[in-house]
C-alpha cells in the first residue's frame, strides 16, 4: 500500500480492509449526546465483515488448515459469505456458502457472481435440526473434506476487532468516549470490542443492539435464556442460541428492536444523513437512539453502518414491499382499493397502450417479474388486458408477430368489479383463473391478485 495525499493506492483490493470513516450524525435527534457511525459499509465488499472473513482466512493458513487451491465451507445468515467469497476469490480458493432462504437475493447473486457455491436452507428450523444452516456446513465440510471456518466458534474471529477494529475507533474517537451500540451474529464484534476497552477504556459502556424474538436481550438484561425463539426479518444478527465465542458478561444493556422499528431508523439515516446502510445498521442506529435520548448527560456514543444498504433495495427500502409487510400503511378506503398494493392513480401500476409492440409488453413482463398487463387508451381508460399466454399464441408460429401492435393480441372482453364491492365478490373472479379488475368511477384502479387478498387478510391478524 501506498499512501498519497489524495488517498491510499493498494496493491490488491484485500488491502482496503479496515480504516473505514467515522460520520457525526447530524441531522437526527440524538437527545444530549454526540452519536458517531462507524462506516462499515465502505469495505470493500461492503461489510464490517471483510474484516473476519480475511483474518479466518490467513489463520487457517497459518495454521495449515488451508493450502494453495483448497475449498473452503462455511454457514452465514449475512455479510460473513460475502467477505469470504472476496477474500477466496482473491487466494484463489474454492467456496461454498450454505445460506437460510431469508437472505435477501442480491447478497445471493452477488456470492454467485463472486464464484461461490450457493446452497440455500430453510431459516425456519433451529441448531440441531438436519436443515439447520450450520448443520448442513459442517456436514458438506465433514463428507468433503473442505475447511470448515465456523465463523460462531473461529478465534480469529473476535481477535480481529480486538487488534484492528477496536484500536481504529479509539483514535479516531480521540480516545474521548462513553458507549458502543453493537449487534451480534456470531457474536465477533461484541466480544473483540470488549476485550479491547476492557484494557484500554474500562468506562466504556458496552450496549446491545438486538432483533425483537433473538434469544440475546432478555439474556442480557435478565441473565436467563429465554425457552422460546422468535422471527425476524433483519439480517445478519439476532441468534437463536450463544455463539461459542460470545462474551456479554460487559455488555451493561440490550435493547430489543422489532423489524419495523430498524427498516424506519435505516430509511430515515437515508434520507436526514444521506448513509446508505442495511438492515442490520437499522437495528443498531434505533437502539444507539434510544441509549442516547434516555441519558440525562451528554456522552459520546460510537454505532456501526454494519454494511450497505444497496443489498436491501427490493426489501426495506422498496415501499411496496414495506406495504406488503404492513410496515407502510395507507389511510383505508373501505373499498376494495384498500387491497390493492400498486394502484394506478399513485402511477405504481404497470401498463402498456393498445399501440404498444408485444415486444415492450413482454418486456415489461420480464422487467417486473409479472404476467400479464392491464392495456389503457391515451385517456387512461381499460381497453383490454394482456398476459404471457396472449402472446405465446401470438407468436409461436412468427417471431415478427412480435412488432405487431398490443391490440391485436390482447383480451378485449374484461371482466371487472366496481371498487364498492364487497370482498366475497373477488372469490368467483378467482375460481376463474382471473385477476380481478377494479374501476372506481368508471376509471381503472388497479389489479387484485390471490396474494393480494391473502396478504390483506394476514395483516389483519398480524
Amino acid at each position: 500500500m501506498q499512501e498519497t495525499p489524495f488517498g491510499p493506492v493498494y496493491e490488491n483490493v484485500l488491502e482496503g480492509i479496515g480504516r473505514t470513516p467515522m460520520v457525526k450524525i447530524s441531522k437526527i435527534d440524538t437527545g444530549p449526546c454526540e452519536l458517531f457511525l462507524k462506516l462499515e459499509a465502505n469495505n470493500p465488499g461492503g461489510s464490517i465483515k471483510d474484516r473476519i472473513g480475511l483474518a479466518m482466512i490467513e489463520a487457517a493458513e497459518r495454521e495449515g488448515k488451508l493450502k494453495p487451491g483448497g475449498a473452503i465451507v462455511e454457514a452465514t445468515a449475512g455479510n460473513t459469505g460475502l467477505a469470504l467469497a472476496l477474500v477466496a476469490a482473491q487466494k484463489g480458493y474454492r467456496l461454498t456458502i450454505v445460506v437460510p432462504d431469508k437472505m435477501a437475493q442480491e447478497k445471493i447473486f452477488h456470492l454467485k457472481a463472486l464464484g461461490a457455491d450457493v446452497r440455500l436452507t430453510r431459516s425456519d428450523v433451529g441448531k440441531g435440526h438436519p436443515d439447520y444452516y450450520q448443520d448442513v456446513a459442517q456436514r458438506i465440510a465433514d463428507e468433503t473434506g473442505a475447511f470448515y471456518v465456523n465463523q460462531f466458534g473461529n478465534k480469529a474471529n473476535p481477535d480481529a476487532h480486538e487488534r484492528i477494529t477496536g484500536p481504529e475507533i479509539w483514535g479516531q474517537m480521540g480516545q474521548k468516549m462513553d458507549a458502543l451500540v453493537a449487534g451480534v451474529g456470531s457474536g465477533g464484534t461484541i466480544t473483540g470490542l470488549t476485550r479491547f476497552f476492557e484494557k484500554a477504556a474500562p468506562h466504556v459502556e458496552m450496549i446491545l443492539a438486538d432483533p425483537k424474538g433473538s434469544i440475546l436481550t432478555e439474556y442480557v438484561n435478565t441473565g436467563v435464556k429465554p425457552n422460546e425463539v422468535g422471527s425476524w426479518l433483519v439480517e445478519g444478527i439476532g441468534e437463536d442460541f450463544i455463539p461459542d465465542i460470545c462474551d456479554l458478561s460487559r455488555v451493561k444493556k440490550a435493547y430489543g428492536i422489532s423489524d419495523k422499528e430498524s427498516f424506519e431508523a435505516a430509511r430515515d439515516l437515508l434520507k436526514k444523513e444521506g448513509i446508505l446502510g442495511g438492515s442490520s445498521s437499522g437495528t443498531l442506529l434505533a437502539a444507539a437512539l434510544k441509549y442516547c435520548r434516555e441519558q440525562k448527560t451528554k456522552k459520546r456514543v460510537v454505532a456501526f453502518v454494519c454494511d450497505r444498504g444497496d443489498k436491501y433495495l427490493s426489501k426495506m427500502y422498496n415501499d411496496y414491499w414495506m406495504y406488503d409487510q404492513g410496515f407502510l400503511k395507507r389511510p383505508p378506503k373501505g373499498d376494495l382499493t384498500d387491497l390493492i398494493t400498486r394502484k394506478h392513480s399513485e402511477r405504481a401500476t404497470v401498463t402498456v397502450k393498445p399501440d404498444d409492440t408485444l415486444m415492450i409488453a413482454y418486456g415489461r413482463m420480464k422487467l417486473y417479474d409479472i404476467s400479464q398487463l392491464p392495456v389503457l387508451n391515451e385517456d387512461g381508460s381499460l381497453a383490454g388486458l394482456i398476459d404471457e399466454e396472449d402472446i405465446l399464441f401470438a407468436v409461436v408460429r412468427n417471431r415478427d408477430k412480435f412488432k405487431d401492435p398490443v391490440k391485436s393480441a390482447m383480451t378485449y372482453r374484461v371482466e371487472t368489479l366496481d371498487a364498492s364491492e364487497k370482498m366475497e365478490e373477488l372469490l368467483p373472479v378467482f375460481a376463474r383463473g382471473h385477476v380481478a379488475v377494479v374501476t372506481k368511477g368508471g376509471k381503472f384502479e388497479g389489479l387484485i391478485t390471490r396474494t393480494d387478498l391473502l396478504n390483506y387478510l394476514r395483516l389483519q391478524v398480524a
